[in-house]
């Protein structure tokens, strides 16, 4: 039972036994089964923080859920208020300023066509479902990062509700060491409800995908692998090994298939482009995409699924990548293993800049993810035992984590080098001493 009298919130509370109960505390993430004492739906920032102070004095934890990805480092939400921000939904871009202000419950997909029509791009991630406010928070790595470094160190300003229920404006100059948190060091400090970053003018670039056979995947892998040094800080690519379902979100070409592809994005002209991608081209793709497109085109290139479903996942930050041992695990699993990944890295990912925040770099050549879908139990014993083996071929050559692919309740620590770890537990002593917000990757105070 709830121990404090409910305020009045424009949305109101969900508590358990409601007919909207499942549904408002589900996850993207179907495998979870998230059970907080409530979940509150704030209209704005005035809802969030009366709902923040109704928490404190019910003696209840606060969870802040926006888009609800990554919700799984959340572990046991007994006595918790999950308080979800999706309602918040203004989005406002300055094209003379190259800068954009949205509310913590915007998606991608509710800004990129915006910024489009601008000549703009945002330095967003693979999925156009994913909030930018979660995104921005945990770092953030997207098409042009290897350029412009990451998503968190493009904020320029975000709004929060505090411990004590106010709501600050905090920036470079505005509560500076509370800035330096929030960018990177993710949920644990407040609750979001708005946030402001730069964005990058971008009229066209060459951008699009090589399809091929997945008997041609481990001579992708190795290819690909040899030609990242060659590669300028213009270029991102990704190398992944996929099983489609015969889902209607997959492109009909794709649906049912099993492919190998490159993905990539260019920053620069067309013969460039197809001169760093020639030795990929050169081993017959079986389709090729690639063309002088406008930067809305990176938000589907990707073809992450939009609509909730039932995972898991493992990821590592490596400093290279055993392919020959990682095909073994590839085609050993099967359509176990749905999806393999592998981000290349560096650049500006490596190099931190004056005024970065807490997660100012990432470690690594490549960020390499595994992903199973799960359907049953049979399915996911499967799932975990492919994954298993994936994340044991990497061990060896692991440099570090990316939070926002990290699913699981983690010590946090792990993330960030001890000087910093340290900071970040002194602002929330500061800012939350009691240790009332629950991030999905949780920052204890000092």
């Amino acid at each position: 039972m709830l121990s404090a009298t409910l305020p009045s919130l424009n949305a109101g509370f969900v508590l358990p036994g409601d007919p909207s109960w499942d549904h408002a505390r589900s996850a993207f993430n179907l495998t979870l089964d998230q059970h907080p004492a409530a979940v509150a739906l704030p209209a704005d920032a005035r809802d969030v923080a009366a709902a923040v102070a109704y928490a404190r004095a019910a003696g209840l934890r606060v969870a802040p859920q926006g888009a609800a990805h990554n919700q799984g480092p959340l572990g046991n939400l007994e006595g918790t208020l999950l308080l979800n921000t999706s309602a918040l939904q203004e989005v406002n871009v300055d094209p003379a300023a190259r800068r954009v202000r949205v509310g913590a419950g915007v998606k991608w997909e509710r800004v990129l066509g915006r910024l489009n029509a601008y000549g703009l791009a945002a330095l967003h991630g693979s999925s156009p479902d994913v909030g930018v406010a979660g995104y921005s928070l945990g770092g953030g790595i997207g098409w042009l990062s290897r350029k412009f470094g990451l998503q968190s160190n493009a904020v320029t300003a975000l709004e929060l509700v505090t411990a004590d229920g106010t709501l600050i404006r905090t920036d470079a100059e505005h509560d500076p060491d509370l800035f330096w948190a929030l960018r990177g060091g993710g949920g644990s400090f407040g609750v979001v409800t708005a946030i402001e970053f730069e964005v990058q003018p971008l009229d066209r670039l060459y951008a699009g995908a090589m399809f091929f056979e997945l008997d041609r995947a481990g001579d992708m892998l190795h290819t690909w692998h040899e030609l990242l040094p060659e590669f300028p800080e213009e270029l991102m690519s990704w190398a992944s090994v996929i099983h489609f379902p015969p889902a209607p979100f997959v492109p009909e070409f794709a649906r049912g298939r099993s492919l190998a592809i490159i993905m990539a994005a260019h920053l620069g002209a067309e013969a460039e482009g197809r001169d760093l991608l020639a030795p990929l081209r050169a081993l017959g793709p079986v389709r090729d995409t690639f063309a002088m497109v406008p930067p809305i085109v990176l938000s589907d290139l990707a073809m992450d699924p939009l609509d909730p479903l039932p995972f898991r996942l493992t990821s590592a930050l490596v400093d290279t990548l055993p392919v020959d041992e990682l095909m073994t695990t590839i085609e050993t699993a099967g359509p176990a293993l749905t999806v393999a990944q592998f981000r290349h890295m560096g650049g500006a990912i490596a190099r931190e800049t004056p005024g970065a925040g807490a997660r100012a770099t990432l470690p690594g050549e490549i960020c390499a993810m595994g992903l199973g879908v799960v359907m049953d139990e049979d399915g996911d014993a499967a799932v975990r035992g492919a994954l298993a083996e994936f994340d044991a071929h990497l061990r060896p050559h692991r440099a570090g984590d990316y939070a926002n692919f990290v699913e699981v309740p983690v010590d946090a620590s792990a993330f960030f080098t001890p000087d910093v770890w340290t900071r970040l537990r002194a602002v929330k002593a500061t800012y939350d001493p009691t240790d009332l917000f629950k991030g999905n990757h949780h920052v204890p105070p000092a």
